[in-house]
């Protein structure tokens, strides 16, 4: 039986937010990783190829070839795989990871899921003409205010020196590129699948080439040369089919459906279901902040994803 588009929307909305959730658990997890972030990245673009760039190969075999680009990976024309490659793979990966170098996971999951329905509010006022309703004002306000709680503490102690605040930048710049990727999905209402091998083969003819041979000649810090293959193959696989083919498929069935602003509160659940599940898995303390904070995210989603 065919589903509905809005069932889809609400399965896609579902495993969005529990890959994003569990992406935050793991990172938390692997407190000791052999592999650098840049090199996370590097495995990530890698792991999501080999699944996506047979796909847009077969996918451009199906239409013109002038309807395609990067001779014949990208299903989208030139400009649309440059400007989304950029933003929704190439920038947020590095920058994103990068921030690991400075600030602990815990800022990650606050600011980059926490900071994505503000960036991309105001992105899809400028830019999409969204209006500003009273009610996505407050359902805003809610999870600006409860992201504040559950990763409120930890953000403070960057004021105390050193260089957490270099990650704090790097990740709410990443959550800015990833809103811009957002909007553009919804603004030339691009396809999920398509857009997704779009980005992955931007990465996959600039960064991947680029970074294998700086970190092959020394020119970059890289571990790739002595991590375990075990541990490699784990982070292609994860990072790269979980949070690139299936998270990004359904991330642009949620844009499609209910719109950047909208699908991008559904998101913010994200910092306070990290949090609970370092609880539950990890044996994390339970504070008060918590189920604050999970409960002013939880109000201001009902807020913003109505449509009134």
């Amino acid at each position: 039986m065919a589903l509905s588009s809005r069932t889809q929307a609400w399965m896609a909305a579902v495993l969005t937010v529990l890959i994003w959730t569990f992406f935050i658990i793991v990172a938390r997890a692997s407190a000791a990783h052999s592999l650098l972030p840049l090199d996370i990245g590097f495995l990530r673009m890698v792991g999501a190829g080999c699944v996506l760039i047979p796909w847009g190969w077969w996918l451009q075999r199906q239409r013109a070839p002038a309807q395609g680009s990067l001779a014949g990976l990208s299903p989208l024309p030139w400009s649309l795989t440059a400007g989304a490659g950029l933003f929704g793979s190439l920038l947020y990966a590095t920058l994103a990871y990068s921030g690991f170098f400075y600030a602990p996971a815990a800022h990650a999951s606050v600011l980059m899921p926490g900071s994505l329905p503000l960036w991309t509010t105001l992105l899809a006022w400028w830019w999409l003409k969204e209006p500003l309703t009273r009610l996505r004002v407050m359902g805003l306000a809610c999870i600006v205010c409860g992201d504040a709680l559950v990763g409120g503490l930890s953000l403070l102690k960057a004021f105390e020196g050193g260089d957490i605040w270099k990650g704090d930048l790097l990740f709410m710049s990443a959550a800015a590129c990833w809103a811009v990727y957002t909007v553009m999905v919804r603004r030339h209402g691009l396809d999920a699948v398509q857009a997704t091998v779009a980005i992955t083969a931007f990465s996959c003819v600039s960064y991947v080439p680029l970074y294998a041979l700086a970190a092959w000649q020394g020119w970059v810090p890289s571990h790739l040369g002595q991590a375990p293959w075990g541990e490699m193959a784990f982070q292609a696989v994860y990072k790269g089919i979980g949070s690139v083919v299936i998270s990004g498929i359904t991330f642009n069935i949620m844009v499609r459906h209910y719109g950047p602003v909208r699908s991008t509160m559904m998101t913010a659940l994200v910092p306070g279901l990290s949090a609970l599940g370092a609880v539950v898995l990890l044996g994390e303390p339970m504070g008060w902040n918590l189920l604050a904070g999970l409960a002013l995210v939880t109000c201001g989603i009902l807020f913003g994803v109505r449509r009134n």
